[in-house]
């Protein structure tokens, strides 16, 4: 049985887990090489017995702890280390010192957990009924890193089950959340180029106009959403940039339109794709003009295996009180590249609240926010929780 137990032995890495949190912090890097964090890390572990894989694709690592023989079972467990191109606005004293890059997405925080759980679970080796796989890994914001890890052989051969934590700075603090099934849609990039003809602002009637039919292609986008796909299986389409001209009585060649696309499914993944090409190119047409539709795959959606997530409940619950768990009603609408990891081992993705003890936790700033902020009081339990799930799955499997 897990217990407390778990959690006070957290809880003494605690300084090392801040520590090593703060110094990625301090130095963040950006996509699928990350060198200066990876030797932090490294170097933080180095005195446990450890068997280390690095790729040619990243500067991703695995790192393995073999328990006793017991049953043979694998277990992985993820920590993601690259950060955003954000300037930071925290105030913080170990604030980024590299202009323009800032971990504003927690990831510093998923990599020192992570590194804790090693600690945790390298004093334990002897209580391991199998093997531990630690996936260090860059190149999640939109990099495509865990799966060029995967393409790299690291995670080969590939684990029976695999778990990840993602600290939630708008969530009650300690709390754990986690669903059965799809938790985190699929995300693509589109790109329209609605192609007209430019000429004088005073005579729109010798020009083809692209900014009309730009705006008609946003506003049919939001009809067709609502209209073509249920509810109960939710798209979301958003068009975040649009840009065309040079000058105020210019009527610009051609208009631009940037967005992203949200599915819960592969069919309506599919579906949405073909729909906004057919929309695109048939609202230009009538207006005699051409666009092009160009889509950028992303990550597909995050699917958590049923009995993944009830043996994480039942770990968080041992070991901080039925209080510290919670069933999500809904999926959220964001992407995570763990998603690649669990298309192919059963696994579950939770969400960790570290927003400060009292505080009002849904006016704190969100992860992706300049001025996000963490209470480091709560990764050892992030930590206990890692360490918890591996432990129990190599002893017990999925029951």
């Amino acid at each position: 049985m897990l217990n407390h137990e778990l959690l006070e032995q957290a809880r003494g890495f605690s300084d090392a887990i801040i520590a090593l949190r703060r110094a990625i912090h301090a130095e963040p890097e950006l996509g699928l090489h990350t060198p200066r964090t990876r030797d932090k890390v490294r170097q933080a572990l180095a005195h446990l017995p450890l068997e280390w894989r690095e790729g040619p694709s990243t500067t991703g690592l695995v790192a393995t702890l073999k328990g006793k023989a017991g049953n043979g079972r694998r277990i992985l467990l993820r920590g993601d280390m690259d950060a955003l191109p954000m300037t930071e606005d925290t105030g913080l004293s170990f604030s980024s010192t590299i202009p323009g890059a800032m971990h504003a997405c927690g990831h510093d925080t998923h990599t020192a957990m992570l590194a804790g759980a090693a600690e945790v679970l390298c004093a334990r080796a002897g209580q391991l009924a199998g093997e531990v796989q630690f996936m260090f890994q860059p190149g999640e914001e939109g990099y495509h890193g865990a799966r060029f890890m995967l393409d790299d052989g690291l995670i080969d051969p590939l684990p029976d089950a695999a778990f990840a934590l993602h600290i939630m700075p708008n969530s009650p603090h300690g709390m754990v959340a986690g669903r059965t099934g799809a938790l985190l849609a699929s995300a693509d990039q589109f790109d329209i180029v609605v192609k007209g003809r430019g000429g004088h602002a005073s005579m729109p009637h010798d020009a083809l106009d692209p900014v009309p039919v730009a705006c008609e292609i946003v506003t049919a986008i939001q009809a067709m959403v609502t209209r073509r796909f249920p509810v109960a299986d939710p798209v979301v389409a958003t068009v975040a940039k649009i840009e065309a001209g040079t000058a105020h009585n210019v009527i610009a060649n051609f208009a631009t339109l940037k967005g992203t696309l949200r599915t819960l499914s592969p069919d309506n993944r599919a579906r949405l794709r073909q729909a906004l090409e057919q929309l695109a190119m048939h609202i230009a047409q009538a207006h005699g003009m051409t666009a092009e539709l160009v889509i950028t795959p992303g990550f597909p959606v995050t699917v958590c295996d049923a009995r993944a997530v009830d043996l994480g409940e039942k770990v968080v619950r041992e070991i901080a009180g039925d209080h510290a768990f919670q069933r999500l009603d809904h999926p959220i609408m964001g992407a995570e590249d763990f998603s690649y990891v669990l298309e192919k081992v059963p696994g579950a993705m939770f969400f960790l609240g570290v927003a400060h003890e009292g505080a009002d936790w849904r006016s704190c700033c969100s992860i992706h926010s300049t001025r996000m902020m963490v209470d480091e009081s709560v990764l050892p339990l992030g930590t206990a929780v890692l360490a918890g799930c591996a432990q129990r799955f190599l002893a017990e499997g999925f029951v």
